[in-house]
């Protein structure tokens, strides 16, 4: 097999509780990861030049060793000791810095895809070692669907789908730096913390109300005082029918959870009217 393609999907964090700063400068966290229809779509071609080259299909995403596709690729070539050149071509449909895991699935996607294209048999587990090293979302992106992530990421427990639903996801017009972000966070002064314990095990008894009712976020206390548009945004889809709305991990994606799609498909059009965002979909949970 010399040409494979793989999707990389996208996530939003149902629920984001940030527990403590480590002694290491990172933050331990407990968070609901959840899968959604929305990806980007990569292409991997063997060639006969020896190296990796990333063509993308948008301006301003990086294409050498910035970017998280090549340095996955050059980790797992350098462990295999693969001299083949891949090529590989990224269709980006993940909106950009948007707090949706566009560049960790994207890498996740070439665990998978060199895998395949080189028959290495490498399991889930390993790949989620070797993921980590590059990033804290890499693991769960790795095997999807809807998990329960603790440590800074990379302790997973996963759990079954929650009920189906439609959503709408959107992501303003504007970047947010997670490091500006947690730097902000004085996660040892947060008074109130999401119930990601109750938000689970409405997930296991398949209640969306459980689900929506315990939706939080502890980021956004900082990401919205700096860009009110997410709290707009947010309450727009609330007016519109939405179960509850929330920002997905620093920002500045917001979701909705709506029953029923045209609800959700009046609450992107809303959106659109008031020019609040470039990028609008109406999608649901990756099943």
């Amino acid at each position: 097999m010399d040409r494979i393609e793989r999707k990389a999907y996208a996530k939003i964090n149902l629920g984001l509780d940030v527990l403590r700063r480590r002694p290491d400068g990172y933050h331990e966290v407990k968070m609901i990861m959840q899968t959604v229809d929305i990806w980007d779509l990569l292409t991997f071609q063997k060639s006969g030049k020896k190296g990796v080259f990333l063509s993308v299909d948008q301006e301003g995403i990086p294409t050498g060793k910035e970017n998280l596709i090549c340095r996955a690729a050059g980790m797992i070539m350098g462990k295999y000791g693969i001299s083949e050149g891949v090529e590989i071509t990224l269709n980006k449909n993940i909106p950009v810095a948007a707090g949706m895991a566009g560049g960790s699935t994207d890498a996740a996607a070439v665990f998978h895809g060199f895998n395949e294209l080189f028959g290495l048999s490498m399991t889930s587990l390993e790949m989620q070692q070797m993921g980590v090293e590059l990033g804290a979302d890499i693991p769960y992106c790795i095997t999807g669907g809807t998990a329960l992530s603790e440590g800074i990421g990379e302790k997973l427990t996963q759990l079954p789908p929650p009920p189906e639903c439609s959503l709408v996801v959107v992501k303003p017009d504007i970047s947010v730096s997670t490091k500006f972000v947690y730097e902000n966070l004085h996660a040892d002064q947060l008074k109130e913390h999401p119930d990601i314990d109750g938000m689970a095990e409405a997930i296991r008894t398949g209640s969306l109300t459980g689900i929506t009712e315990r939706m939080g976020n502890v980021l956004e206390m900082v990401t919205i005082k700096k860009y009110p548009v997410i709290a707009r945004i947010k309450e727009l889809m609330l007016d519109k029918g939405a179960e509850n709305a929330l920002m997905s991990g620093s920002g500045p994606s917001v979701f909705g959870v709506f029953k029923d799609k045209d609800r959700a498909e009046a609450a992107a059009e809303g959106i659109r009217k008031e020019k609040l965002a470039p990028q609008i979909f109406v999608t649901g949970f990756k099943r």
